[in-house]
């Protein structure tokens, strides 16, 4: 059934193997994609949305290398909002509440009408692996499918199991089995396993709920979009979330059930993601809090069904019953499903190169929650890597690999990879250096020729980015050049009450000063008459306002870079003997022994690691 031969096969069709499937295929690699259900591709297991905080600026990245997500989110989205916009625009996060169902078929739709894609449904149960090379699949009937290259995006199905209450059962997701055999197969060729935990909320019947009762969440009044196409378009129309709380009486009803919780009585002993954790686990950890707040999100255009964020747990059904109906709104509130938590297998991502290539076994590849991370959107960047990283191995080309000043997914990937992790990892901002670099609007002037080199992004990406980048520069340029008179500019310091000037100033000096926005300086009239001449849209307006607030700020973060990517082209030879090394301390002999980094700028970013001991493998590698 399967005699030819695939250059990459994908296991697992959730955010990180639809990514993966599409990218590779893309490349041009004859690509299969192996997944348990295919009415599931791309299931929003969790919460019905996509970007947030950091999260926005990975789905940006995805769409500027030549993804898919930012298209699909785009297309299935029902509600927009930019998050942090009180904040500097390094902070800024566009986020979608998206409709679940069209999103996963929106995401079928695209891959099916992608080229050199292929389909198969059933479970993987076990890997081909020969004189440490992967060889191909075998499936849980017996089909072998062989292939150069295979990348795996099992999520949360891996020996998975599912608890609810004192109740617990095999299971990758609600209504679906766990996958088996895997696990086994990379244990048997050396590679370290863990446990890690996640959990999702009760879904309920908004037909139940009493939205007076709550606060309503409007989306952005000039909504945006994600994808930097023009495939997709901002939204017209809108839907509304809302907004409760917990109270004390909700909290006591909850410790009822604390007794028959699986996270309480010792059931589960694996991790859980520490910054999204269960209802039950916030009124333990803070009980002086007096209540939490409650998203009540639709999870669709037309659907009644209704994601309670906020309220994860893995309390007993009639414990999670009776507590919610004590909360305001929610008072004869029906349910679709409980909530639950479930545990899985997942291995820890030192095993793996800054490609996603594990270390021990040439051709695999890793992406996903199975490295240990939490959410769609960091799922989703790994796949879009490790496709990449595939195709571009099978045609012997030069790996893509993201420093941690040109992308969040880089920062991701490169603290998987250094680091390690014990807990289910989620990208923050606070976690990238380089964020003031790294902003959601210049995703695309940073990863889009890259994903035009490899052939992941059209030339009308790339040529609709070019004109977006001269564009704005022209502008800053005509700011810098352009001056302004004393009568015209000080009316609008007056109204800013910010000093006046005594002579008249270049355009630049005035904007940069933080109490003049853009609304300010459309009223200088030479500003004006640019504008009209030049035919300057919203986003380059936007984005030269970015580039005159904060060229400080950006030309020392780019200088820090600067340092910091001198120190990622000294490279370590990979049999390089640290044991030889007697100076430096024997923890970081240990660690650097483990991991392998590939330059010191990764040597100096493993944890245990100190400057000396930099200092002293520089000496040995002769600098």
């Amino acid at each position: 059934m399967f005699k030819d031969l695939y250059d990459v096969i994908v296991v697992g069709a959730g955010h990180a193997g639809s990514e993966a499937a599409a990218a590779a295929a893309n490349m041009g690699a004859k690509t299969l994609l192996v997944t348990m259900s295919l009415q599931n591709i791309a299931q929003m297991s969790c919460n019905p949305a996509m970007g947030g905080i950091a999260k926005g600026q990975i789905v940006r990245e995805i769409d500027a290398l030549g993804g898919y997500s930012g298209i699909v989110s785009d297309k299935t989205a029902i509600q927009f909002k930019m998050l942090n916009k009180s904040k500097g625009p390094a902070m800024w996060s566009p986020r979608v509440q998206s409709d679940r169902m069209r999103f996963a078929e929106e995401w079928r739709l695209m891959l099916e009408q992608t080229p050199n894609l292929d389909f198969y449904q059933e479970m993987v149960s076990g890997l081909i692996i020969e004189n440490g090379k992967i060889k191909g699949v075998k499936t849980s009937l017996g089909v072998e499918i062989h292939a150069k290259a295979i990348v795996l995006t099992n999520g949360t199905f891996l020996n998975g199991l599912i608890h609810i209450g004192e109740k617990q059962f095999g299971g990758g997701r609600a209504g679906e089995s766990a996958a088996y055999g895997i696990t086994e197969d990379l244990v048997k060729a050396g590679f370290e396993a863990g446990r890690m935990k996640t959990g999702t909320p009760p879904r309920v019947d908004g037909r139940s709920l009493d939205y007076s009762k709550m606060n309503e969440e409007k989306g952005d009044a000039k909504p945006d979009k994600f994808s930097y196409s023009d495939l997709t378009k901002p939204l017209a129309f809108q839907k509304s979330c809302h907004m409760t709380y917990t109270s004390l009486d909700v909290h006591d009803i909850l410790r009822e059930g604390f007794d028959r919780s699986p996270m309480f009585n010792g059931r589960i002993k694996s991790i859980g993601p520490r910054y999204c954790p269960s209802i039950e686990d916030k009124i333990n950890r803070f009980a002086d809090k007096e209540r939490h707040q409650l998203f009540v999100e639709p999870e669709g255009w037309n659907t009644v069904e209704v994601y309670v964020n906020g309220f994860s747990t893995s309390l007993p059904e009639d414990i999670q019953f009776k507590a919610l109906r004590s909360v305001v709104g929610f008072e004869n509130v029906k349910f679709f499903r409980p909530g639950y938590a479930i545990e899985y297998d997942y291995f820890p991502p030192t095993q793996l190169k800054h490609t996603l290539e594990t270390k021990l076994v040439e051709g695999l590849y890793f992406a996903g929650q199975i490295n240990g991370t939490t959410g769609y959107e960091e799922a989703a960047s790994q796949g879009l890597m490790a496709g990449i990283n595939a195709a571009l191995k099978i045609q012997e080309r030069n790996p893509l690999i993201l420093k941690r000043d040109e992308a969040y997914i880089g920062v991701l990937i490169d603290d998987l990879v250094t680091k390690g992790t014990e807990e289910p990892y989620r990208m923050f901002t606070s976690r990238a250096e380089f964020r003031t670099l790294l902003r959601q609007d210049n995703a695309d002037f940073r990863l889009t020729p890259m994903g035009y080199e490899i052939g992941l992004a059209s030339e009308k990406r790339l040529r609709r980015m070019e004109h977006k980048l001269n564009e704005s520069e022209k502008m800053v340029a005509f700011y810098k050049e352009t001056s302004i008179s004393m009568a015209e500019a000080n009316p609008i310091l007056a109204s800013k009450a910010t000093a006046a000037i005594s002579q008249s100033d270049k355009i630049f000096k005035l904007f940069s000063r933080p109490q003049i926005d853009l609304e300010d300086i459309l009223k200088i009239e030479k500003v004006a008459e640019y504008i009209a001449n030049n035919d300057v849209d919203q986003e380059i307006l936007e984005q030269a306002e970015i580039q005159v607030k904060y060229s400080g700020y950006i030309d020392k973060e780019r200088n820090n870079a600067n340092k910091l990517t001198r120190l990622e082209e000294v490279k370590i030879p990979d049999d390089f003997d640290y044991n030889q090394i007697k100076s430096m301390s024997i923890e970081a002999r240990q660690k650097m022994t483990k991991i392998r980094p590939a330059t010191i700028a990764q040597a100096s970013r493993i944890s245990g690691v100190s400057p000396s001991d930099v200092s002293v493998l520089l000496v040995y590698l002769g600098r």
